[in-house]
């Protein structure tokens, strides 16, 4: 009764603005910590190993995934952008449309979000068991750290491979698209690359991969806080795995677009 008086909304809405700023707060010290641990993750031979475990999770078996979309999304590109310009009789400029697409914006997107719903949710679903099964308190009786123990490895694996990933997914991209141009809009493939990598500039390619680290620290840190914030057993499991993916999806776009904004236009 008294939360539909216009005091007890506004009391609901600072509830739920606490606890939005508390969980923040909560992620970013977790990514914080897990920073911290990284070093001990690449120099200790328990932590390499770990780090090799999760580096094969993140990479190896996400490569299927990536290959089909990072490809697929070359093709598509490709096609409309050639449809595009063949109005203006420019076909000539689609590998370079094409390329900065793809390195700039597309490769490093089509991978974190291939990445946050094939890892990402795998790591919030395996983190939240653990956490409804008392693992992770266990681990905390233990005196072992839970974020050392299992964030650490993660971010390592995820700040490795995220880059590589986007970096492989452009190259795919770049081949369908140019497939597309020589089957549907008769450009050579020779004349298609010349153009691609005309345009192409080192700042293209730092600005992909470090726009991929991002996605990847985005990804562990929202999936490792949902796992650790598991509640009411198997549900609070699938709400904990469905939270990490759409939150993940929404902080690849709004990263996105600031870090485009950083680097390409003046403030």
């Amino acid at each position: 009764m008294y939360d539909n008086a216009p005091g007890g909304r506004i009391a609901s809405l600072g509830r739920h603005v606490a606890a939005w700023l508390a969980s923040v707060g909560q992620s970013v010290r977790l990514m914080a910590e897990a920073f911290g641990y990284l070093p001990g993750v690449f120099l200790r031979r328990r932590g390499r190993a770990e780090l090799v475990k999760q580096l094969y999770s993140t990479g190896i078996r996400t490569l299927p995934v990536i290959t089909v979309v990072g490809l697929f999304a070359g093709m598509i590109l490709g096609l409309e952008v050639g449809l595009a310009l063949r109005k203006f009789n420019q076909e000539v400029y689609l590998g370079a449309a094409v390329m900065l697409s793809l390195i700039r914006e597309m490769g490093p997107f089509v991978t974190g979000i291939c990445l946050s719903a094939c890892v990402g949710s795998a790591m919030a679903a395996e983190l939240g068991t653990m956490t409804v099964n008392d693992e992770v308190a266990a681990l905390e009786i233990m005196a072992i750290p839970p974020v050392r123990f299992l964030v650490a490895p993660r971010m390592g694996a995820l700040l490795v491979m995220t880059p590589l990933l986007a970096f492989y997914a452009c190259v795919l991209g770049v081949v369908g698209g140019g497939l597309v141009g020589y089957t549907q809009f008769n450009v050579a493939f020779s004349q298609y690359m010349a153009s691609a990598m005309s345009m192409a500039g080192m700042k293209d390619l730092f600005v992909g991969l470090f726009k991929a680290a991002i996605f990847g620290v985005v990804i562990c840190t929202v999936s490792c806080h949902q796992g650790f914030a598991t509640r009411l057993g198997a549900v609070g499991v699938g709400r904990a795995t469905q939270r990490s993916v759409i939150i993940s999806f929404l902080l690849i776009l709004m990263f996105g677009y600031m870090v485009t904004r950083m680097f390409y236009l003046e403030f």
